[in-house]
C-alpha cells in the first residue's frame, strides 16, 4: 500500500504525522518526493498545523499505525502471485518478476536519500529566498533615490524662483530709485537754466523774483494774482539744521521725501513723515502723491522732519 508506505517514510525522516497525512492527501499518492515538495511550498501556510481529516473510507495510518515488521498487503498480494492494487510501492523493490519488501538496510538507504534530497531542496529553496529579498533591496533602494532626487530638484527649482524674484524686485527698486534721481536732476538743471546758470542752492539762498520786494519799483495798480509754477520749501531736520529747494508746484509731495533722503543727515533706512507745523497737518502715504499746490504748500511752505 503505497500511501501507508508514503507516510510511513515521512514520519521516520521527522514530519509531523499530522503535517505528513496532508502531504500525501494533497499530491494524491504520487510519492515521496511529491509529498516532500508539498510540505516545503506550505511551510509557512497559517492552517499547516490544523489536524488533518481525512475522507471517510481513506484513513491514512490506519488506526493503530502500522508495524514495520508486518509486511503490507500488497506484498503479501505479491507473495501470493496476484498484481498489487499499487505498482512502484515505496517500500517495495523489484526482485525480477516478483517484488519484495525492502530490507531495513534498504529503507535507511532510501530515508538518508530522500533527507538529502530534502535537504538540497531546502538549501535551493533558501537560495531564492535570499536572491528574492536582496532583488527587493535594490528596489526599495533605487526607488528611495528616485524620490530624493525627485525632492532635490523640486527644492532646487523653488529655490531658484525664489531668487529670480528677489532678483527682479530688487531691479525694480533700483529702477525706480533711478527715475526719482533723474528726475530731480532734470529739475535741477531747469530751474539752474531759469536762474541764470546758478546752483539750485544758491538760488534758493539768495533773493528771488519769488519774494516780495522791499519797495514797490514805481507807484501803479496793484498787480493782478499771480500763478506759481513753482514753490519753495525750507524742512526742517531733526537735528534742527534746515534745507531749502525749489519745486514745481505740481510735484508730488513725494519729491519732497525724496530730496531730503538724498540731501538731508537722517540715518540711512530711516523712516521718517513730513508735517506742517501752522496749520498743523501730518501727511500720510496718500498725501505724497498728492502735488504741492494741492496741499496749499505754493508759493512757499515749511515742513518739519517727524519720526515714525
Amino acid at each position: 500500500m503505497a500511501e501507508q508506505t508514503t507516510l510511513d517514510s515521512l514520519l521516520e525522516m521527522g514530519f509531523d504525522r499530522n503535517r505528513a497525512e496532508k502531504a500525501v492527501a494533497h499530491t494524491g499518492n504520487q510519492g515521496i518526493e511529491r509529498a516532500m515538495d508539498w510540505l516545503m511550498e506550505h511551510e509557512g501556510d497559517p492552517d499547516i498545523d490544523e489536524p488533518y481529516v481525512p475522507p471517510v473510507g481513506n484513513v491514512l495510518g490506519g488506526t493503530g499505525g502500522s508495524d514495520p515488521q508486518q509486511p503490507s498487503p500488497a506484498a503479501q498480494t505479491a507473495a501470493e502471485g496476484t498484481d498489487p492494487a499499487t505498482d512502484g510501492s515505496d517500500q517495495m523493490i523489484h526482485d525480477g518478476d516478483t517484488k519484495r519488501p525492502m530490507t531495513e538496510e534498504e529503507k535507511r538507504e532510501q530515508i538518508k536519500r530522500l533527507e538529502e534530497l530534502m535537504r538540497v531542496k531546502q538549501e535551493e529553496r533558501r537560495e531564492r529566498e535570499r536572491a528574492e529579498e536582496v532583488d527587493r533591496e535594490k528596489q526599495r533602494r533605487r526607488q528611495g533615490q528616485e524620490l530624493l532626487q525627485v525632492k532635490q530638484k523640486l527644492q532646487e527649482d523653488e529655490m531658484k524662483k525664489m531668487v529670480d524674484l528677489r532678483q527682479r524686485e530688487k531691479n525694480d527698486d533700483k529702477m525706480a530709485k533711478q527715475r526719482v534721481r533723474d528726475k530731480i536732476a532734470r529739475d535741477r538743471e531747469e530751474r539752474a537754466l531759469k536762474f541764470g546758470g546758478g546752483s539750485s542752492s544758491t538760488a534758493l539762498t539768495s533773493p528771488s523774483a519769488e519774494g516780495p520786494p522791499s519797495s514797490p519799483p514805481s507807484q501803479g495798480p496793484p498787480p493782478a494774482k499771480k500763478d506759481y509754477n513753482e514753490c519753495r520749501i525750507q524742512v526742517r531736520m531733526l537735528d534742527g539744521s534746515a534745507l531749502t529747494s525749489v519745486f514745481k508746484a505740481q510735484e508730488p509731495l513725494a519729491a519732497v521725501r525724496v530730496y531730503v533722503q538724498m540731501n538731508g543727515n537722517a540715518p540711512e533706512g530711516q523712516d521718517f513723515t513730513l508735517l506742517s507745523p501752522y496749520p498743523r497737518r501730518v501727511y500720510t502715504e496718500l498725501d505724497m502723491e498728492k502735488p504741492l499746490q494741492e496741499l496749499g504748500l505754493v508759493p512757499s511752505a515749511v515742513l518739519v522732519v517727524a519720526k515714525k
